[in-house]
C-alpha cells in the first residue's frame, strides 16, 4: 500500500542518516521482500486453483444448497456464515479466507438471500478484522509479542486482547443490525 511505501522510504532515509546504508544490505532487503511478496502470490495462485477445482466439482453448489436449506431465514444464515468466518480467522490468514471462502459464500448471500453486496463486503471485512486479534495466529499478537518485554507472557497478551475482540464483535453486531450506517457512510464519502 501507499503507507508501506512511505514506511519503506522512511526506513531507508533513517538508514542513510545513521550512515548504515550499503548496497549489499539494500540487495539483502530487496531479496527478502521479493521472497515474502512471492509467497503472497503463491497463496493467491493456490487459492485460485483450489477455487477452480472446488467449483469444477460442484462444491460451491453443495455449500450453497446447504445454506439455502437451513431453516433459519436470511439473518440466521448470515449468522452461520459470519460464525464460520470468525472461526476460520483463528486458524487461517485473512488472505486465504478472502480468496477461498468469500467467493463461495458470498454469491448465495447476495443472490438467494438478497443482501446488499456493498454492505455484505463491509460486514465480512469487519469480521475478518477480528482475525488480526484472535490467537493463535493473530498478526497483532505476533507484533505485540515482538515488542513486549520478556517478562510479559504470551498468555497475558492473549488475555489482554479479549476486550478488543469483544469490541470488534460489538461493532460487527452494530454493522449487521443497522445496515443504513454502512450505506450512509458510503454516500457521505462518495459525495
Amino acid at each position: 500500500t501507499e503507507a508501506a511505501s512511505v514506511g519503506a522510504v522512511g526506513g531507508m532515509l533513517l538508514t542513510i542518516a545513521k550512515r548504515r546504508f550499503s548496497m549489499p544490505m539494500l540487495r539483502s532487503v530487496m531479496e527478502a521482500t521479493t521472497r515474502i511478496t512471492s509467497l503472497a502470490f503463491i497463496i493467491l495462485v493456490g487459492a485460485n486453483c483450489f477455487g477452480l477445482v472446488f467449483r469444477g466439482l460442484n462444491g460451491d453448489q453443495m455449500i450453497q444448497n446447504f445454506l439455502k436449506g437451513l431453516p433459519l431465514g436470511p439473518y440466521g444464515v448470515l449468522a452461520v456464515v459470519m460464525f464460520v468466518i470468525f472461526l476460520l480467522g483463528f486458524f487461517i490468514d485473512f488472505f486465504e479466507i478472502c480468496f477461498i471462502h468469500v467467493p463461495i459464500l458470498t454469491p448465495v448471500l447476495v443472490t438467494h438471500f438478497g443482501f446488499d453486496p456493498m454492505w455484505l463486503g463491509v460486514v465480512i471485512g469487519v469480521n475478518l478484522q477480528t482475525s488480526f486479534l484472535t490467537p493463535p495466529f493473530g498478526f497483532a499478537l505476533f507484533y505485540l509479542r515482538g515488542v513486549a518485554p520478556p517478562e510479559i507472557k504470551t498468555t497475558d497478551i492473549y488475555r489482554g486482547v479479549v476486550p478488543f475482540v469483544a469490541l470488534q464483535l460489538i461493532g460487527l453486531t452494530i454493522t449487521i443490525a443497522f445496515p443504513q450506517i454502512v450505506r450512509a457512510l458510503f454516500f457521505l464519502f462518495r459525495g
